[in-house]
């Protein structure tokens, strides 16, 4: 799965695809090395997740690889979203202030 892809190949398309997916997911205030973190778990989760359905993984530094590593991406934000809020995490809607 892209095994031929070099390091920086690996980072530019981590922080490609780690930008788009956060944009599509809704969720702003991701720091570079946050996208470029989501983007390289989601190349490899889209991969697996392709791989199972019967497609391709990550074939290299080229578009599909990029649409891979999105989707993986986004599937990877929303399952860390359910999580949070399956923990009870409320950092991002503290409850009302008491009066």
């Amino acid at each position: 799965m892209g095994a031929h892809m070099g390091f920086v190949a690996w980072v530019f398309l981590g922080a490609i695809s780690g930008m788009v997916a956060r944009f599509l997911v809704g969720q702003s205030g991701g720091s570079c090395c946050g996208d470029i973190i989501v983007g390289i778990i989601g190349a490899v989760l889209g991969g697996v997740l392709f791989n199972s359905l019967g497609g391709r993984g990550v074939t290299g530094f080229n578009l599909y690889s990029l649409v891979v590593a999105v989707v993986g991406a986004a599937v990877f934000l929303l399952l860390l979203r359910v999580l949070h809020h399956a923990a009870g995490d409320n950092r991002r809607h503290p409850p009302p202030p008491q009066v």
